[in-house]
């Protein structure tokens, strides 16, 4: 049996590498920012808008590829490494087939952002950026799917080195087509879509040929064929993806219809709202590294029938998101003014993003537990009622909150902020006694 201190070190080794990668996807969205910001509010509130409806629907594929990683580290677990090769083919047919749905909806979701009452120039410039996205929805799927699978026997490292290759391609292609260097044409905000697209095609063409000719694999029989359709494998991704991909889509979805209720206040409170959110989905992503080797980790131990050894590794997970969203929270403080300066000069929406990081500092380890609650119990296969937590917590408490504080009490943008803490608080409570009380129970899936 591991000690804490065992448990925290195990925990902090998986965690580091795909807290770097995590970084790595959010930092794309970081550099289009920072590039766009170039181009005046407009462009940026333009991009939140974007970025926010793409991540919107992209997190429901995130939500049901993570099935990936439970079921091959439960397999681990249980000794059971022949069960990979099928969750490996079962779970790419259906992500692949989940990502060509997701690109469509992102693609004809771009054509009603007139209905949302924002700025008409804030309208015309997201609409073709968010088409040029869609197309970037399989690619980063293909890619998400084999990450978890990897994940899922432990191995970290490729997904975290892919995605820092994928920024350094995403932050030249962007700034050349962004504005027109090296004899290109200045494509503006779209260039930045085309960026980003370019890059993901290239994370999962390079993690694909990694699979495929790595040795580490060879023996695991992974195939795409259709002959090793399996539909028993396809039911146990769906039944534990779907309810995850919900869980996310409550949560994304509430950040993204914030923005539409601050967009109602202007083009400065959006800019201004984009930023701070920028920063606080930086320290949000890399407490998913720690929730996802904390859902890794309380897997194997399912997979082990092991209580004990599940629920440290669950406390020691939440306990280490805890501690690094305090350090964010410190950074919050100490640099509100300085962070919003890198992605714009306007000091009217520096002023607004400034007043945003201190609320966001105050709930960092609110969102940091709940975020690693989730992963946790996702560890465990319970994602029913941690989806039914999520839709509480933020579409019955944080929203409604938030709307009451931005337009009867007069607080702006803030008050939205405001009312996403409490969302947060809510959840984190909630899902910390579940897992507390279906941690203490084998688990039989």
């Amino acid at each position: 049996m591991q000690t804490i201190k065992e448990h925290i070190k195990n925990t902090a080794q998986l965690s580091y590498p795909v807290i770097i990668g995590q970084a790595g996807i959010i930092m794309m969205g970081v550099v289009d920012n920072l590039l766009v910001g170039g181009l005046g509010a407009p462009a940026l509130a333009a991009a939140s808008i974007a970025n926010g409806l793409f991540i919107v629907i992209f997190i429901l594929g995130i939500g049901i590829c993570s099935a990936v990683t439970s079921l091959v580290a439960i397999s681990v677990g249980a000794q059971k490494q022949q069960d990979c090769g099928t969750i490996f083919t079962n779970g790419h047919i259906v992500s692949f087939v989940v990502s060509i749905i997701l690109m469509l909806i992102t693609y004809f979701a771009a054509d009603f952002f007139s209905v949302l009452h924002l700025p008409d120039q804030v309208v015309k410039l997201a609409a073709p950026y968010t088409k040029i996205l869609s197309f970037s929805m399989i690619p980063v799927l293909i890619f998400q799917t084999n990450k978890q699978f990897i994940e899922g026997l432990s191995v970290m490292r490729p997904g975290m080195i892919i995605s820092i290759a994928a920024n350094i391609i995403n932050g030249l292609v962007g700034w050349t087509l962004i504005y027109g260097k090296f004899g290109m044409p200045a494509w503006g905000l779209n260039g930045a879509g085309v960026a980003t697209f370019s890059s993901r095609l290239f994370m999962a063409f390079t993690i694909s040929i990694y699979i495929y000719y790595s040795p580490r694999y060879r023996d695991l029989n992974l195939s795409l064929r259709i002959k090793n359709i399996n539909f028993l494998i396809i039911k146990k991704v769906l039944a534990l993806g779907i309810p995850s991909a919900v869980q996310y889509f409550f949560e994304t979805g509430a950040f993204t219809f914030a923005a539409i209720m601050v967009g109602w206040l202007g083009t400065d409170q959006l800019a201004a709202h984009q930023i701070a959110l920028n920063l606080a989905s930086i320290s949000f992503m890399c407490t998913l590294g720690i929730s996802t080797a904390g859902s890794i980790r309380v897997s194997n131990g399912v997979g082990k029938r092991d209580i004990t050894e599940t629920r440290r590794a669950g406390f020691t997970a939440i306990l280490l998101g805890e501690a690094m969203m305090a350090v964010f929270g410190l950074m919050f403080i100490v640099f509100r003014n300085n962070f919003p300066a890198f992605y714009i000069k306007d000091p009217a929406v520096i002023s607004i993003a400034s007043s945003l990081l201190i609320i966001a500092a105050l709930f960092q380890i609110f969102d940091g537990t709940q975020a690693v609650g989730i992963g946790i119990l996702r560890g465990l296969t319970d994602v029913k009622i941690p989806t039914l937590v999520t839709f509480i917590a933020y579409w019955v408490i944080g929203l409604p909150v938030g709307y009451v504080l931005e337009f009867h009490y007069k607080l702006g943008v803030q008050g939205v902020w405001i009312g996403l803490m409490f969302g947060l608080i809510t959840s984190a409570v909630l899902l910390t006694l579940r897992f507390d009380h279906r941690s203490k129970q084998i688990i039989h899936f």
